[in-house]
């Protein structure tokens, strides 16, 4: 392979098995790769993917007028003179590789171009919580003493991780990948482009059940992870699944349960609330400031990657040391109101932890649990939204704010014990029964379905001194209420002062 080029088109046309169509003027390779044409450089490869709004084929002339050098396209499409794929090419000086399905075509070219980094040390990480903040935690640890490559963002999925893939170069050590999923035989045909030496699973959860139905159908795609072991590679399962036994089953190389009770160097834990946590790795106390129990499990998780590498104890509390939060994923916004900023994503799951995280805090002031719905649940959404109303009725939420049409299943929970207040047509106010947080109080609480009315009743409701959980899926885009909660709070500290 010329450096100049990731790979040289005889290379990918053998990777892909396609047919190669080269014009006067087409270079010998590419040097990125592209499935969105806005993002198309000179000297790009653009694979054109069907979707099920639009088909990456109408695009491939706008991609040539961008500069890229070859269009990776499906045969079926190769006819519709709609397209003129092959003029479009020939025009440009540009080259085609046509393959039967450019999904396999991308995956297959990603498998054969990281094939030729032999001594890069692969890792791969999948679970139905935690993957991005574990694969982040375990860069840091790793990269104190070694050059890691990592997805960036949330580039996961079937096409996130083969493009995250083509950013490997000759200086990479060890590379770090997390494997999201959405659809049965995902993981497999990413562990077939990944071939993982380490691979982690966090936990088995509830996340895309929508997709499978129940959570063995889950733990059964999760463990297609260990698909590709010959026999020398390691599987780190978390020590406390109720799936642990299931998930060691039939693997083909080293099992290792990590968590409090198996990593030795773990010699003490301490809880500091919203500053996070205390750890003592072998003997030297070190602040991880993700707060929360879900976030300690990914720090022990990550722990477990960088032990396998190997790298030192040292790296290992240097990397704890500096991990910062990701974009709505336990974020603490400080302010006359302090903010949980945890909507990034959410399952059943990850909002109990959140809920029990706020209802374990020493808070003097009041607690406002805004909660949105969890997405891709399916034929089980309701019966989850339900299992979150209970939590919420039995937690010490001063005020739920209920948001998306499926969190009405929290809301009749909550109003089981009496009729809510007279409301709009999008929204329902009302208070909870006692609920079991023995305290005999009634939980208020508020519903609606949009945006609008959502920031008005926070607007109203919020003051200096509360603590507000954001929590709910990213369509939910719970980000938005932040300006009003913020301006909430600093215009009631203005009036405490005679500003305004």
């Amino acid at each position: 392979m010329d450096d100049a080029f990731l790979m040289e088109y005889g290379t990918l046309a053998r990777a892909t098995g396609g047919e190669l169509l080269l014009f006067p003027g087409a270079g010998r390779g590419f040097t990125s790769v592209y499935i969105d044409s806005r993002e198309v450089r000179p000297g790009s490869l653009f694979v054109a993917l069907p979707g099920t709004s639009t088909d990456g084929h109408r695009f491939v002339e706008a991609a040539f007028r961008a500069g890229a050098a070859c269009a990776m396209v499906a045969r079926s499409r190769l006819e519709d003179s709609s397209l003129a794929l092959e003029a479009g090419a020939r025009k440009a000086r540009a080259s085609l590789l046509v393959v039967e399905d450019t999904l396999a075509g991308l995956q297959d070219a990603a498998r054969v171009y990281l094939e030729g980094f032999p001594g890069l040390l692969r890792i791969g990480c999948t679970g139905s919580a935690g993957k991005s903040t574990t694969k982040e935690i375990a860069a840091a640890m790793i990269g104190r003493e070694k050059q890691v490559i990592m997805n960036r963002g949330n580039l996961n999925s079937e096409t996130g991780l083969p493009l995250s893939v083509f950013e490997v170069r000759a200086h990479h050590e060890v590379g770090i990948f997390e494997m999201g999923m959405n659809k049965p035989g995902e993981i497999a045909a990413l562990a077939r482009v990944l071939n993982p030496q380490i691979a982690l699973i966090t936990m088995i959860g509830t996340a895309h059940i929508e997709f499978f139905g129940n959570r063995e159908a889950i733990l059964d795609e999760k463990m297609q992870i260990f698909s590709r072991f010959s026999g020398t590679e390691t599987a780190l399962i978390p020590e406390d699944d109720d799936f642990r036994e299931a998930m060691a089953a039939g693997v083909r190389g080293r099992v290792v349960f990590y968590g409090p009770k198996n990593l030795e160097e773990l010699k003490k834990i301490e809880n500091f609330g919203l500053d996070g946590t205390e750890i003592t790795w072998e003997g030297i106390s070190v602040r991880f400031r993700l707060p929360g129990r879900h976030n300690l499990r990914n720090a022990l998780a990550a722990a477990a990657i960088a032990r396998a590498v190997p790298v030192s104890s040292q790296a290992i509390r240097e990397g704890l040391a500096a991990v910062k939060p990701l974009f709505g994923r336990s974020e603490i916004i400080r302010g006359p109101v302090t903010v949980i900023r945890d909507c990034y994503n959410a399952n059943p799951e990850s909002t109990a932890e959140a809920i029990g995280f706020c209802d374990s805090l020493d808070w003097p002031g009041r607690r406002v649990y805004v909660i949105g719905s969890m997405l891709e649940l399916g034929t089980a959404s309701g019966v989850a939204h339900a299992g979150i109303g209970r939590l919420l009725a039995a937690s010490k939420a001063d005020m739920a704010f209920l948001f998306g049409p499926e969190t009405r299943a929290s809301a009749d929970i909550l109003a089981a014990a009496e009729a809510p207040a007279e409301g709009g047509s999008e929204s329902a106010v009302g208070e909870s029964g006692t609920g079991g947080n023995g305290t005999g109080r009634k939980i208020p609480w508020f519903h609606t379905d949009t945006m609008g009315e959502l920031s008005r009743a926070l607007g109203a409701y919020i003051r200096p001194g509360d603590l507000v959980l954001l929590k709910g899926s990213r369509g939910c885009a719970l980000e938005q209420v932040m300006g009003t909660v913020s301006a909430a709070g600093t215009a009631d500290v203005k009036a405490a002062e005679g500003v305004v």
